[in-house]
């Protein structure tokens, strides 16, 4: 826990006691004290917006808040992330994902938000499935105490907000997720009208807290082309331990207001679920009020008696030291990958996975054999070879594995799968075969 030490000149009330007091008045105070302000023992409530739509920089201030705000707090946290690909704590990315459509190298330097229009591959600390987020995307964090938590409660606050501004037709499903139904939508073999999914959930319980984070369909741009993102190439041949996403479809709130007088507003949303998270923990109406109007005006903070209110952003984020390292480390190729539940490839079925694969490309012999065997994104087990002679195949898989033994597979790149299948399965094997090979398993397995 972070020691407060703060430095500054508060307004006194009453009671002569900084922050304290009968009298409804707040401090404006610089962003600079968010780590201070959010660690002190009588910051009971806080609300944030988030001014950045860098992922790494708002999992890590999320992150720091469930690690060091007080144990028995009550936080919200908003924002939105630019567009990515965000896979639970321990999901397989080559599994989850289109890899070739997400830029996932490491971002060198750091800084202010990514300009860049790439589409980031992101792995976040709490478990939960796949998603897409992008500017349409809100997404909600509640961190409370563990002993008050229920997996129903942040989504049913959210699903009160939405019936506020008139989406009335949302709820919150078996799965914990937020739904909504139209007369337009799917139907049932009965009729009956099948809902959409505009809200997935995922959680992190540690001894005394709770994070509970979602997201919110609210008016994505992107909501036709989740699935080219999602959709992994390699799915028909892995075998993965871990949390496999359950794919559901889809739609956004704003539908809902197609036809309304006013435009649909991401912010009036926010608004709500401010509200309603101020009357299920008993905030003060002057943090809503703050938290409410901070984002328009110049970046501050506020700080009452018993709440912290306001907007934070990256240079919160990478001002204090605790929440750099959470960025480097979301950002490092190591966590995105490594942290990967251990997993199979394989172009033929066996006894740990029977299923019945493709046809492989007809460029390659009918012989040809794929397996690898991967543990924390490394390889510890391979069978390469496209010989129909076993003897043959056997030598051919054996050189290919004393090249590929160890290495992790996100390191290896197309050309260099070209290289060393051209060189480890022989004299025999035309040029064209190795490349062919390479070829397939890179359109499966690399990386942008």
């Amino acid at each position: 826990m972070l020691t407060l030490c703060l430095n500054f000149a508060v307004p006194q009330c009453s009671s002569g006691s900084p922050y304290g007091g009968a009298r409804r008045y707040s401090s404006a105070l610089s962003t600079d004290h968010f780590a201070q302000l959010a660690s002190r023992q009588s910051s009971q409530h806080q609300i944030y917006q988030s001014l950045s739509s860098d992922p790494y920089v708002n999992l890590s201030i999320e992150h720091f808040l469930l690690e060091h705000a007080p144990t028995d707090s009550s936080i919200l946290f908003l924002y939105v992330n630019r567009p990515c690909v965000v896979i639970g704590r321990n999901q397989n990315p080559w599994l989850e994902t289109n890899l070739k459509a997400l830029h996932n190298d490491r971002v060198e330097g750091g800084g202010e938000d990514n300009e860049s229009d790439d589409v980031l591959l992101v792995r976040r600390r709490s478990g939960g499935g796949a998603v897409f987020h992008d500017l349409g995307n809100l997404n909600y964090s509640v961190i409370s105490p563990r002993t008050t938590f229920t997996r129903n409660k942040h989504a049913e606050m959210v699903v009160q907000a939405l019936h506020k501004i008139g989406a009335t037709n949302t709820s919150v499903n078996d799965r914990h997720d937020i739904v909504m139904s139209s007369g337009t939508s799917e139907r049932d073999g009965l009729g009956a009208s099948l809902p959409r999914k505009i809200s997935g959930s995922a959680f992190k319980l540690t001894r005394h807290r709770a994070l509970h984070h979602g997201t919110c369909l609210l008016d994505s741009p992107n909501i036709n082309d989740l699935g080219f993102f999602l959709r992994s190439p390699a799915r028909d041949y892995i075998k993965a331990k871990g949390v496999e996403s359950v794919r559901s479809p889809v739609t956004n709130v704003s539908t809902a207001f197609e036809n309304a007088f006013a435009p649909f507003s991401i912010q009036a949303v926010m608004d709500g679920i401010m509200e309603e998270f101020a009357r299920l923990y008993q905030v003060s109406p002057d943090a809503v009020r703050r938290a409410q109007r901070a984002h328009a005006n110049e970046p501050e903070l506020y700080a009452g008696a018993d709440w912290v209110a306001g907007v934070v952003g990256a240079q919160e984020g990478y001002g204090e030291q605790e929440i750099r390292k959470g960025i480097d480390e979301l950002r490092s190729l190591e966590w995105k990958y490594t942290q990967t539940p251990q997993f199979t490839f394989s172009t033929f079925p066996f006894e740990e996975d029977p299923r019945q694969r493709p046809a492989l490309p007809e460029s390659l012999p009918p012989s040809t054999r794929i397996f690898l065997r991967l543990k924390h994104g490394a390889i510890i087990e391979s069978e390469i070879s496209v010989s129909s002679d076993p003897n043959v195949a056997s030598e051919q898989a054996r050189r290919v594995h004393e090249v590929l033994n160890g290495r992790k597979l996100h390191e290896i790149q197309l050309s260099q799968w070209n290289q060393l299948l051209t060189d480890r399965l022989g004299p025999d094997v035309e040029a064209t075969v190795a490349h062919e090979l390479a070829r397939f398993i890179g359109s499966k397995l690399c990386r942008a």
